[in-house]
């Protein structure tokens, strides 16, 4: 008997990690080979906005704490998942002892069950997805104040994003001193999966 369900689908959610890991990763890659610079510009500064964030004692704690959910998430659809599948195997072996309006009664059953998870996965995949851009935000609320603070304190009169910059004079990068700002401001702060199942229209709710 063949029960529809994508492992692809029921997955997924760990994948969604894959996105803020990469960027955190990217954060901590080798430096590049030593070039010579010129002058500093005056008044010209940089700053890696996504590095702050990495590198920043928040942002690593934020990209553990979406481990540890996503990881929460894993459990559950895996569980629900291996429950299904044993059941079909069960019905299977019972194929010689039911009649087959039974046997297509209960395949039925397991049938809507794969589709409800399947459902499920691609839900808190979506929630997976709320729930980091809702804790990168927090980290983005908080830095930027401390992003104007370092631009006024290194005289800057113009600002520019290091992604955008091939190469430039690391005198005239301002992260390590948002980093710096942003661990004495803040470290950690609670968060949980979004439960956007909260929200389905005509009060209905979903697990």
């Amino acid at each position: 008997m063949k029960i529809q369900i994508t492992s692809a689908v029921v997955l997924a959610t760990a994948l969604s990690m894959t996105s803020v890991a990469g960027a955190y990763a990217q954060a901590a890659a080798a430096p590049p080979p030593a070039v010579s610079h010129g002058p500093v510009v005056p008044g010209v500064c940089i700053v890696a906005l996504e590095g702050a964030m990495g590198t920043s004692t928040v942002g690593k704690y934020v990209q553990t704490r979406l481990q540890q959910i996503g990881t929460q998430v894993q459990s559950e659809l895996s569980a629900e998942q291996t429950a299904i599948a044993n059941e079909a195997k069960a019905l299977d072996g019972q194929r010689g002892t039911l009649d087959q309006a039974a046997v297509d009664q209960k395949t039925s059953a397991l049938q809507l069950r794969a589709n409800a998870l399947q459902r499920k996965a691609q839900l808190r995949e979506r929630e997976m997805q709320a729930t980091q851009q809702k804790a990168i935000g927090r980290i983005g609320q908080e830095m930027e104040p401390i992003v104007r603070a370092s631009y006024q304190q290194a005289k800057c009169s113009l600002l520019l994003q290091r992604d955008a910059v091939v190469l430039a004079n690391p005198a005239m990068d301002i992260t390590q001193s948002v980093v710096a700002g942003l661990n004495v401001k803040i470290t950690q702060f609670a968060f949980d999966r979004e439960r956007l199942d909260q929200a389905t229209p005509g009060g209905q709710t979903g697990n």
